[in-house]
C-alpha cells in the first residue's frame, strides 16, 4: 500500500541527521510500498523481530585507516578528502589507492571470534559489505580481477580468502541472518567510470542515452554480479543495495538535497535484478535504498534515530565508533549510549543496524570486545523486552520508552537518563495505555519483590535497594 503524499513532509521530518555524516545520510523514503509475496512479508515479520543486528564495512581501504571509498570521488566535501602522502594528484591518488590490493592481507581474520561476541550481545543478523563503491569486491566474483581472492591479493593464498562466504556461512550456522551489501554503482569498472572521461563527481561520468552499449554492459555486469552472490553463497535473507543515485531518473526527488545533483537516467533494471534475486532465494528482503517502490522492502535511515514511532519496517544504521570504516584510535560509543539508542529505535518500531568496521589485520579493536561484553550482561537481563516485540502508545514520555509483545499481553517500558551515567532512581512514576489491565509487574534484572501502585493510568513503583546493581536502564515488564 502506498504510503498518501500528504504524509511525506512528516517522513523527512521525522529524522535527526548528524551534519558530520551527511555524506551518507538519506531521507526516508516517502512511497513505502508493502511487498505482496507471502514469503518476503514473512520474512521481513521474522526481520522485525530481531531488532539487533550487526553490519560491517571492510575493504582495502582499512590499510589506510581512511573513510570507505570516498576519497576516490571528485567532490569538494568533508567526507571526500585526500591525505597528501597517499597522492599528491588525483590521479596517483588512484593509483595508490588501488594498489592496495597487492598488500591486503588480514591475516587475523576470524569470524567464529566475530560471531560469539555479537551473539552474545544479542545481535541476530548481519550485513557485510561484499563491494562497496570503490568496486573491490570482497567475495570471489569472476566478472572482475579486483577482488581479494586475486592473485594480485596476498590474502588470496589464505584457506578464508573468501571472506564472504566464510563470515555467511559462520554467522548463518550460528542462527543469524545474512544480509549481503552490495554497492550499486562501482568507481572501478570502466562502464561506470569510463576512462575516455574524468570522473566529476558519484555519479556515472558519461551519459547513458548517449552511450547505450557502455551502460549495457554495466547493467550486465552488475546483475552478473548480484546473480553470483545470491547463488554461490548459501541462504541470503536481505540484499542490502546501495548507491541511491544509481535509479532511474524519474524517480529522482527534487526536495531531497542530495539527489539534486543527479543530472543522468541510470536506471540499473532493478525489476531484472530482483527477479532473479528472489527465483535464487525465495522470499529475499531487497533494499533498494531510498528508491521507493517495489524493491524498497524496508527503509534505512543513516547515523540518525526517528523522532516518532513510524508504522512501516525501518532500520537505522548507526556506528559503533564515528566512521564506518576502519580508523586507528577511532571514538566509540559507550555501552550505555549504544543501549539507550537500541531502546529508542525499538520503541519507535524499528531495528538497530550497528556498524563494527574489522581493521587490516581482520579482526576488531579490542574496545570493541569490551563493550560487546557490556552490552552482553545487560541482554542476558532484559532480552524478553527487546526481541519479537513491536512499538507501543505511548511509544515515549520524557525518559520512558515503551515495547510490547506482538500479541499485546506483554507491556515493557524502559526508564533511562541520557544526560549522565545511569543511576536507578528510588522512585518512578510513568503512564499505561487505557486499555491496558495491569495484572502483574516486575523489574527484569531484580530479584527482590517490587512496590507499586496504580491510580487510573498511572503507575507509580518503589525500587528496592537492589536498584543500584542496575545498568544503562531499568525495565519494567507488565503483564496485561
Amino acid at each position: 500500500m502506498l504510503i498518501k503524499q500528504k504524509t511525506k513532509a512528516f517522513f523527512l521530518s521525522s529524522f535527526l541527521v548528524s551534519s558530520a555524516f551527511f555524506s551518507q545520510a538519506h531521507n526516508v523514503s516517502a512511497g513505502y510500498q508493502k511487498p505482496d509475496d507471502p514469503l518476503v512479508v514473512q520474512n521481513l515479520e521474522q526481520w522485525q523481530d530481531l531488532k539487533f543486528g550487526l553490519f560491517m564495512h571492510w575493504g582495502t581501504y582499512s590499510q589506510w585507516g581512511i573513510v570507505e571509498s570516498w576519497s576516490l570521488c571528485p567532490e569538494d566535501e568533508s567526507w571526500t578528502k585526500r591525505r597528501p602522502e597517499h597522492g599528491k594528484s588525483y590521479n596517483e591518488y588512484v593509483k595508490n589507492y588501488e594498489n592496495l590490493q597487492t598488500t591486503f592481507n588480514p591475516v587475523g581474520f576470524n569470524p567464529q571470534k566475530w560471531a560469539d561476541a555479537v551473539k552474545k550481545a544479542g545481535m541476530k543478523y548481519v550485513v557485510f559489505t561484499t563491494k562497496h563503491h570503490d568496486g573491490f569486491a570482497m567475495f570471489d566474483t569472476q566478472e572482475s580481477d579486483y577482488k581479494i581472492t586475486s592473485a594480485k591479493t596476498p590474502f588470496s593464498k589464505n584457506p578464508k580468502a573468501d571472506v564472504t562466504k566464510e563470515i555467511f556461512n559462520t554467522f548463518r550456522k550460528d542462527g543469524f541472518k545474512i544480509g549481503a551489501y552490495f554497492s550499486k554503482p562501482d568507481w572501478h569498472s570502466e562502464n561506470y567510470w569510463w576512462p575516455y572521461f574524468p570522473p566529476k563527481d558519484r555519479n556515472v561520468n558519461y551519459d547513458p542515452l548517449k552511450y547505450p552499449e557502455r551502460w549495457e554492459n554495466f547493467k550486465k555486469f552488475t546483475f552478473n554480479q548480484l546473480n553470483e552472490i545470491t547463488s554461490n553463497y548459501g541462504k541470503i535473507d536481505i540484499l542490502w543495495l546501495d548507491g541511491g543515485w544509481v535509479r532511474p531518473f524519474k524517480t529522482i526527488d527534487p526536495a531531497v538535497e542530495w539527489q539534486k545533483n543527479i543530472k543522468l537516467e541510470q536506471d540499473i533494471d532493478m525489476d531484472k535484478i530482483g527477479t532473479m534475486a528472489r527465483k535464487n532465494q525465495p522470499g529475499i528482503i531487497v533494499v533498494d535504498r531510498t528508491v521507493s517502490g517495489k524493491w524498497e522492502n524496508y527503509v534505512t535511515p543513516e547515523q540518525t534515530v526517528p523522532e516518532h514511532a513510524l508504522s512501516i519496517p525501518w532500520e537505522s544504521c548507526i556506528t559503533m565508533g564515528n566512521s564506518f570504516s576502519y580508523v586507528p584510535n577511532d571514538k566509540y560509543k559507550s555501552s550505555q549510549k549504544i543501549i539507550e539508542t537500541l531502546i529508542k529505535i525499538i520503541s519507535r518500531g524499528g531495528n538497530y543496524l550497528m556498524n563494527i568496521a574489522p581493521g587490516p589485520n581482520g579482526d576488531y579493536d579490542a574496545i570493541v570486545y569490551e563493550r560487546l561484553k557490556e552490552i552482553s550482561g545487560w541482554m542476558e537481563k532484559n532480552q524478553s523486552a527487546v526481541f519479537a516485540t513491536r512499538s507501543a502508545a505511548p511509544y515515549h514520555e520524557g525518559s520512558f520508552y515503551y515495547t510490547q509483545a506482538k500479541n499485546g499481553k506483554t507491556l515493557n517500558v524502559f526508564h533511562i537518563d541520557d544526560q549522565s551515567v545511569y543511576k536507578a532512581p528510588q522512585m518512578l512514576t510513568f503512564s499505561i495505555p487505557e486499555n491496558f489491565k495491569l495484572k502483574s509487574l516486575k523489574v527484569l534484572g531484580l530479584n527482590s519483590k517490587v512496590s507499586w501502585k496504580q491510580k487510573g493510568n498511572s503507575i507509580e513503583i518503589q525500587l528496592p535497594e537492589e536498584r543500584t546493581k542496575l545498568q544503562y536502564a531499568t525495565v519494567i515488564q507488565m503483564t496485561n
